[in-house]
């Protein structure tokens, strides 16, 4: 299988499988010098480890990061100091349940990739899907926790704005509250945390599932990252973002509201700052204009699909052709849409952490 690397100047490349004995992922490209902690690490894969709550998968899994190579100890406090050599990171799997997946071993299961992978591959590992898992998504989250720490002053959250029919209330909006301990869907909203918990329930006790919305807002990008055409920083967040499972649409700022603007509504105006890069008005573009980031917050939101892993039989067709009703056992997420948002964040960081070592590498400047 090729294709498991994204980057340019960041590089990273993940492997291992859902039910395989561990996965990771080889960083190359970061800077030496970088001081930071193993915590550092852990900390992002905690926010999006499974089994936190009767909202996600029940999988138990610690996701204990292991740091391979490319650091060195930097002092008696645990510190670790980038070398420059790539860096390898490793999370084990222990709660596999492979034959939770034996009914399924021939059978393709509607919405997942079993039927695509078996039409290219001509194999696939039906065992939690193998490397088309979200577990996969583990290693990514290990990356991006190293990217924030590339660009100086980046800061990159996420949270969760939709599920399924249900919206929060922007004017509630609270970043502190995303992270906090009562809130189990990294909403900003804390008004809908009971709406979400009930609207949830009902869909985990039929046995189904539902989708989300996420939103991604990166501060503190420099102004100049990107380039024009191939290399724009917009279209490479899009493709980052789209490599997750289960996402199917993206948009930069506004998006798919801007068909419904007039010039006026859209444009985002500017007056001379005092000091320093002109000062916008507002920021419907989403902080990159001409694939260029502008200085403001970049904003990127992205649609994930209900997962397929449901109760309820659904009409497929077998290995041999033969039409089958498939029902997934095992233990999934009714929303995998809640723990996509460290995912989205870590894709995010490592596009703009790449894109700021493009800059400063072809134009010297930061």
């Amino acid at each position: 299988m090729s294709h498991n690397t994204f980057g340019h100047l960041f590089r990273v490349t993940t492997w291992g499988e859902s039910h395989g004995p561990a996965l990771g992922c080889v960083v190359d490209g970061c800077p030496p010098g970088i001081r930071f902690k193993l915590a550092d690490i852990q900390a992002q894969l905690d926010r999006r480890k499974p089994g936190q709550s009767r909202f996600v998968t029940q999988r138990r899994e610690p996701d204990e990061v292991r740091i391979l190579s490319g650091v060195l100890p930097d002092g008696e406090d645990g510190s670790l100091l980038t070398t420059g050599t790539p860096i390898s990171m490793l999370v084990e799997n222990v709660d596999q349940r492979s034959k939770d997946y034996g009914d399924i071993a021939r059978q393709y299961r509607p919405g997942h990739a079993d039927y695509t992978y078996d039409m290219k591959y001509g194999v696939r590992d039906h065992r939690g899907g193998g490397r088309s898992s979200a577990r996969e998504t583990a290693a990514r989250v290990a990356a991006g926790a190293l990217a924030r720490l590339v660009v100086p002053g980046l800061t990159v959250r996420g949270a969760l704005v939709a599920m399924g029919s249900v919206e929060i209330n922007r004017a509630n909006w609270n970043w502190d509250f995303v992270e906090s301990g009562d809130n189990p869907f990294f909403t900003p909203d804390p008004a809908s945390v009971p709406t979400f918990s009930d609207y949830l329930d009902s869909i985990r006790k039929n046995g189904s599932s539902v989708g989300a919305l996420i939103e991604v807002v990166a501060e503190g990008v420099p102004a100049g990252l990107g380039a024009p055409i191939y290399g724009k920083l917009d279209a490479e967040i899009a493709a980052g973002l789209m490599s997750i499972n289960a996402v199917k649409g993206v948009e930069i700022g506004d998006g798919f509201a801007t068909a419904r603007m007039t010039g006026e509504e859209n444009a985002d105006e500017m007056r001379s700052a005092n000091e320093g890069p002109a000062r916008f008005l507002s920021n419907h573009a989403g902080g990159i204009l001409g694939g260029i980031s502008t200085g403001q917050p970049v904003i990127a939101r992205f649609a994930v699909k209900p997962t397929s892993s449901i109760l309820t039989p659904r009409q497929s067709v077998d290995q041999d052709g033969r039409d089958v009703d498939v029902t997934t056992k095992g233990r999934h997420d009714p929303c995998v849409g809640i723990r996509a948002v460290p995912i989205g964040e870590a894709m995010v960081a490592c596009a703009i952490a790449d894109h700021y070592l493009r800059h400063r590498g072809q134009t010297g400047r930061i």
